[in-house]
């Protein structure tokens, strides 16, 4: 079994209820010698404790167990790859030194980072609208709900198990739920389901009217997207508490976030009753990720399940883990998910450099790609384009890029990665972002980034104007 360490939140308890050592010690029933060393993480917690806690002061051993310490060291370290700090750069013997002994201190380090990325943004905003002014360290809805999601290794075992309750472990096949869940919402909820002309649910795909009880969807949605539709629906309705409850744990407090974030639950939600987890686990990997043929054996679309597969990190069961990244033609990042320490952009565009942007000019076709980060960690990356579903013809050629990536150490486990060099192979140098990307002579920079200090040389004309 793991050893859980915790040292920081144990004295934070005890401190909070106002207690000595010696008072903690008499009601756990342990010496205060050994809370002592457990405040010091020189001793690792059992379960018997844990489960002594949770009787004498109330608090959930998930609440101050390190569940979630690999992924806030990835936060850290991803942090910390920001050229602001290629002095002062901690190794990860620190790092992990501080994740044990100072989460508190952590957690607030990232929560500065954060702002400082978010009011540089909103700055350089504010400089090309002059006028417009709005708060300026507010985080924006999708990264926090990015944040919350990777918080969580983007896995949520309680919608999960809503999920697999549904169908009590018997589901329809794929060609069957799209009826099925019309019965169950007629059913059990009285909500009919009507398909509609385009220009009866004019620029939307779906709504539910909870007044009317129906839920309308357009004829312009695809089969697998009108069944996913429906099941999303069907999470605001059977699993609206266990979303609030990871609401208010989410630590969203705007009203926009707190929407977004709804909608990324119920949409989890909607992703975990299609593919079920252990079912689509075991397909992915006797398939080598293999999407397509995941498409088609679940009867959902290739961006759906690419989205599942960052999704299945369960303890003791866990895929790939992967990052997703999905951009439009003009390069904007407009969904992003990640299990991985790869650091996705979060505002602007993705590094030009990513192969993702060739999709366009090869849809349809999956391109595969090795790639460097600054810190020399390297990634295989494969995307793809998806099409989007199509109004009118005034708005056609809707496609969307879907990258995914992971570690090259997976990167075997993998069947887009067959037949390239994974071992010794030139891999393509990327950053985050032109913004904080410190490759100063990149041929494909698009403007000078603010981490760049050395001026440009008006007597060298370099690969871009900004190479010095």
């Amino acid at each position: 079994m793991r050893k859980t360490f915790i040292g920081p939140h144990l004295r934070r308890l005890r401190q909070e209820a106002g207690e000595t050592q010696v008072s903690m010690a008499k009601r756990l029933g342990i010496s205060a010698a050994y809370v002592n060393l457990l405040e010091n993480n020189q001793r690792s917690v059992s379960v018997a404790i844990l489960l002594r806690l949770f009787e004498q002061y109330g608090v959930d051993w998930h609440d101050i167990s390190e569940d979630g310490a690999g992924a806030r060291l990835a936060d850290l370290r991803g942090a910390l790859q920001d050229p602001l700090f290629d002095d002062t750069r901690p190794d990860l013997h620190e790092l992990r030194a501080a994740q044990t002994h100072a989460p508190t201190f952590m957690e607030a380090f990232l929560h500065l980072h954060r702002a400082y990325l978010s009011a540089s943004d909103q700055l350089l905003a504010l400089a090309a609208q002059p006028g417009e002014v709005g708060p300026v360290f507010s985080a924006s809805p999708e990264g926090a709900v990015h944040n919350f999601f990777r918080r969580q290794r983007n896995h949520f075992p309680t919608l999960e198990q809503a999920a697999d309750e549904v169908w009590d472990g018997a589901p329809p096949a794929p060609d069957d739920m799209y009826s099925a869940l019309k019965a169950r919402l007629r059913d059990r909820h009285g909500i009919q389901v009507k398909v509609v002309r385009v220009h009866d649910l004019p620029r939307a795909l779906r709504h539910y009217e909870q007044g009317r009880a129906q839920v309308l969807l357009s004829e312009a949605l695809d089969h697998p997207n009108r069944v996913f539709q429906l099941v999303h629906v069907l999470g605001l309705i059977e699993c609206r508490d266990k979303i609030e409850g990871l609401l208010q744990v989410s630590g969203i407090d705007d009203i926009q976030g707190r929407a977004r974030c709804l909608v990324e639950l119920a949409n989890y939600f909607a992703a975990a009753v299609l593919m079920p987890y252990d079912a689509f686990l075991r397909e992915a990997r006797s398939s080598k990720y293999d999407f397509d043929h995941l498409a088609t054996r679940f009867g959902i679309s290739f961006e759906q399940a690419c989205h599942r597969a960052t999704t299945m990190q369960r303890e003791g069961a866990q895929g790939v883990p992967f990052f997703f990244l999905r951009l439009d033609k003009a390069g904007n990042v407009t969904k992003r998910f990640n299990a991985t320490d790869f650091h996705l952009a979060e505002y602007g565009g993705a590094c030009p450099k990513l192969d993702v942007h060739m999709t366009f000019r090869l849809p349809g076709r999956i391109v595969p790609q090795l790639v460097e980060m600054p810190d020399a960690s390297q990634y295989f990356v494969f995307a793809r384009t998806v099409d989007r579903p199509t109004f009118e013809r005034y708005g056609q050629d809707n496609r969307l890029a879907v990258a995914m990536g992971c570690t090259i150490q997976h990167a075997p486990e993998i069947g887009y990665a067959e037949g390239i060099a994974l071992q010794g192979a030139a891999a393509t140098p990327i950053g985050i972002n032109c913004r904080i990307c410190p490759r100063a002579g990149c041929d494909q920079r698009a403007y000078q980034a603010s981490v760049l200090k050395t001026p440009v040389d008006e007597r060298r004309r370099g690969a871009t104007r900004y190479d010095t």
